[in-house]
């Protein structure tokens, strides 16, 4: 829908807007000097856990998530949030608090906001990051023998669909919930400092949507190895069990036909694959003389990471 919109904006009226609507990323970039550019970007959804503090957390991590996808650091946040009128104050301190305290740990600060009522509570940020202009990560850049990255495990998709449900256990969603709460900041400087050009956050297309994005803007084939996947405690179990949020479906429906399974995967693994994400980790192609000091960047400052796949000549997913 947006896109209708770029013949509004052309980019020789607009040179120092670097990444706006006339592409696909995750964040717009707006040079500001030959240094420094500017990230803009924001998100913000329903309530995805139980706990206020935890979903506000979440909800901020996942906001400033498009800034580390963009290579950049956090400078400061605008709160956006819609709250129903008889929702106890103190439930509403408790989800500011959550993503205040977020955004403090990256170094930004809360500057202000808008709340609005509405029938269910919403929380998320406007964030505005920096970068240097010749650092900018995108989903396009990807080149044949590149190595494929994760920095965090995926499912939780369905674990927090589980939730909804009531039949997840408690340390599934403890995993989750830590997981969703870790930022991407050690992963994008790890980016940074290989020379990465490549990257995306796993986010609500999962990661075979977002893999697919990367590989079409590169022009280049991801072949991921589905064994080497890393996957959060619970993940197989409710997938198993055919419990998929719905935008799993609509994913699985939009992007398998991008896909070719050159082993057997059973269906529900296939549905998995495709299991929307909230605050994933980065998918980042990194060349393959840097993945070691990659993970030596990322070992010393408590950041797991999975070589997932390769980058080949060619077009498309395929999963070995």
């Amino acid at each position: 829908m947006l896109r209708s919109l770029d013949n509004l904006f052309p980019a020789d009226q607009y040179p120092n807007l670097l990444i706006g609507l006339g592409g696909v990323d995750d964040a717009a970039v707006y040079r500001l000097n030959e240094e420094q550019a500017l990230i803009q970007t924001t998100d913000f959804f329903t309530p995805i856990v139980d706990t206020p503090y935890e979903f506000g957390a979440i909800a901020a991590a996942n906001a400033l998530s498009d800034v580390y996808a963009m290579g950049g650091e956090v400078l400061f946040a605008l709160n956006i949030a819609a709250f129903p009128p008889d929702l106890p104050t103190e439930i509403l301190a408790k989800i500011l608090r959550g993503g205040a305290d977020v955004v403090r740990s990256a170094g930004g600060a809360i500057a202000g906001g808008h709340t609005i009522q509405d029938k269910e509570p919403k929380y998320g940020l406007a964030v505005t990051g920096m970068v240097h202009p010749a650092h900018i990560l995108t989903k396009g850049g990807a080149v044949p023998g590149d190595r494929l990255v994760l920095t965090k495990p995926l499912g939780t998709g369905t674990i927090t669909t589980a939730l909804k449900r009531d039949v997840a256990e408690q340390a599934h969603i403890d995993a989750a919930v830590a997981s969703m709460m870790r930022l991407n900041r050690v992963a994008a400087r790890a980016a940074q400092a290989a020379g990465v050009r490549a990257a995306t956050d796993i986010t609500g297309f999962g990661l075979i949507g977002h893999a697919h994005e990367m590989a079409a803007a590169g022009g280049v084939r991801f072949r991921i190895r589905f064994d080497d996947l890393p996957w959060l405690p619970g993940a197989w179990q409710y997938a198993a069990a055919w419990v998929f949020a719905g935008g799993a479906h609509s994913n699985y429906a939009f992007y398998n036909g991008f896909v070719a399974y050159s082993r057997p995967v059973e269906d529900w693994q296939e549905i998995l694959l495709h299991d929307p994400q909230t605050s994933g980790g980065l998918l980042v192609a990194v060349p393959a003389d840097q993945v070691a000091p990659f993970q030596a960047f990322c070992a010393g400052q408590d950041q797991q990471i999975w070589v997932i796949g390769d980058v080949i000549a060619g077009s498309g997913i395929e999963i070995v």
